[in-house]
């Protein structure tokens, strides 16, 4: 028996800002959006053609406060093709919350807090 990883969920408070932040920052757009009929919570699925993987953000109407995410011990990792690259524009973005040198990492946050490693090309870590 085989199980194939399809997407991630994470919750944001205002849908519209994080999009605008997964595109600027990793290249992530939407590939489709389910609003529920009574209007109680969007699902947008973001990706991009590097994978089949997709980040699905849900923004439930009636939550009105920031999510709890406890110590953030969880994440997201992608691998950036231009390591460089990425590094300069989340510095740029002010959005580069941890940073492991030794390792070759570092992780930037989302507007919501969620933590996203970035990794450099295969080969370089």
């Amino acid at each position: 028996m085989k199980f194939k990883m399809v997407h991630e969920n994470y919750n944001v408070q205002n849908l519209e800002r994080s999009l605008e932040f997964y595109e600027k920052a990793l290249g992530l757009t939407e590939k489709r959006r389910h609003v529920a009929p009574d209007g109680s919570f969007t699902i947008v699925f973001i990706g991009n053609d590097a994978s089949d993987f997709e980040l699905e953000l849900t923004e439930l109407r009636d939550h009105s406060h920031p999510y709890d995410l406890g110590e953030c011990e969880f994440h997201l990792a992608l691998r950036a093709d231009d390591f460089e690259a990425a590094k300069k524009l989340h510095t740029e973005m002010g959005c580069i919350c941890f940073e492991n040198p030794t390792m070759g990492i570092y992780f930037i946050e989302d507007p919501d807090g969620y933590w996203l490693e970035i990794l450099p090309p295969e080969g370089r870590e």
